[in-house]
Parts: C-alpha cells; structure tokens; sequence
C-alpha cells in the first residue's frame, strides 16, 4: 500500500538534499527510490513505468550534478527509451514528458563529450516541443523557449554558428513575450536567454550587436538582485563577467 508514497517521498527529498548542496546523500536516496519505482514497475508495468522512467530522470540530474557523468548518461537514455515506449503507446499524455527527458539528455551527452548526439536530441526535442506549443501556446511556450536555448547552445558547440544564432534569437523573442506578459514569472529567463544570446552573438563575431545584447542582460539582472538580493546576485555576477569579456572585445578595455 505504502511503497509508491514512500517513493514519492524519496524523490522529492533527494531533490531537497540537492538543492542544499548535499550531493552524495542526494544521490543515495535518489537511487533508493529509483530501486523501489523499479520492482513496482516489473510487478505493474501499465500502472508504475511512468513513475519510473520520473524517476530515472530525476537521478540522471543528480548524479550529472554529483559530476559521475557516464552513470547520469546511463540513466538518462534508460529514461528517454522508456518515455519514448510510453509516448508511442499514448502521445498525450506523454510526449510532454518525453520533449522533457529528451532535453535533459543533451545536456547530459554534450556534458560526456558527445556533442553531435547531443546535437540530435536537443533538435529531436526542440521539435517535440514545438508541435506541444503549436497545438497548446499557453501550456508549452515557456518549454519551447527553454529547449530552443539548448538547442542553440549545442549548434554553438557544433560550430553552427549562423543556426545557433537564430534559434538563439528566437528563443530570446519568445522569453520577451512571455515576460511583457507575466515579468515576475519569466523575466529572470529572459535575463538568462539574452545573455546565451549575447555569447553566440560574440562567437559569430558581432560585437556590437553581442554588446548591446549583453548589456540589457546585465541592467535586467541588475534590476533582480536589487530586489531580491539571495536568488540573483550569483547571476548579476556571471552576466557582468560575460559583459566585461565582450567589451573587452569590443575594444572597450577601460569600461571592460
């Protein structure tokens, strides 16, 4: 009776202990509930793979956190495949998930050094996700702006430069729409799109562009961090070395 609740319970604490840095104790209890999820799911597979494959997901960010980058490897295609096998036998209910599992293995692949595969799932999810938000705008837009950042980032690292700079740009309007709209929900995204922007707009060689670009990500993490000083002075950090390095750049080494 109790051993699916006790798994829930697991996950959500091991996502807990992660998010207060305690990674290996994260990690234990995370494949504790992956253990637990796995023997319900041989007993019942119609009723618990889902809550499996959730899980597996789950560990597969831990333990690329925990930095054992060949394990979350592992685990995150044994979630994808077993998304991918639910998604076949029911698309609505599934593929949402599927999209999800599908962008957290590119991380996890470009992470491992496999950076055309990763190239091929970050696209394989982009595009998922752009069926979902063409059919349901208000329900999938925010994870097709997310998977486009991904995606843009593994062109950059492929070298397609020109493509990772559309899809980049594209994902940077949708993040502007969704914050004109609902700015204490999704401006902090957009904050962090323009400045992947930004870089893949210095790698292309546009300075200019990449300046003013990565100077509107500063000003709009700016305006974060003054009013809530503990989630976004990390980010305001990170955004102005980015912009210090493109001044630089830009040949602009005082204000750099």
């Amino acid at each position: 009776a109790f051993r699916p609740g006790l798994a829930m319970s697991l996950n959500n604490l091991a996502n807990r202990l992660s998010d207060a840095g305690q990674r290996e104790e994260a990690l234990n209890i995370a494949a504790e509930a992956v253990a637990i999820r796995r023997e319900l799911a041989d007993a019942n597979p119609d009723a618990f793979r889902p809550y499996l494959a959730a899980s597996l997901n789950n560990l597969a960010t831990i333990l690329r956190d925990a930095g054992q980058r060949q394990e979350a490897l592992e685990i995150a295609a044994e979630a994808a495949a077993l998304y991918r096998e639910l998604a076949d036998a029911n698309p609505d209910a599934f593929r949402p998930d599927l999209a999800t599992s599908l962008n957290n293995l590119a991380t996890i692949l470009r992470d491992a050094g496999q950076r055309q595969e990763a190239l091929k799932i970050a696209g394989e999810a982009a595009t998922l996700y752009r069926e979902l938000a063409d059919a349901n705008p208000d329900a999938f837009r925010p994870d097709l702006a997310m998977s486009l950042n991904t995606l843009a980032n593994r062109l950059s690292d492929a070298g397609q430069r020109e493509q990772a700079l559309t899809i980049a740009a594209e994902a940077a309007t949708l993040y502007r729409e969704l914050a004109d709209a609902n700015p204490d929900a999704f401006r902090p995204y957009l904050a962090t799109s323009l400045n992947n922007l930004a870089t893949i707009l210095r790698d292309a060689g546009q300075r200019q562009e990449a300046l003013k670009i990565a100077g509107e990500a500063a000003t709009l993490y700016r305006e974060l961090a003054d009013a809530n000083p503990d989630a976004f002075r990390p980010d305001l950090a990170m955004s102005l070395n980015n912009l210090a390095t493109i001044l630089r750049d830009a040949g602009q080494r005082q204000e750099a």
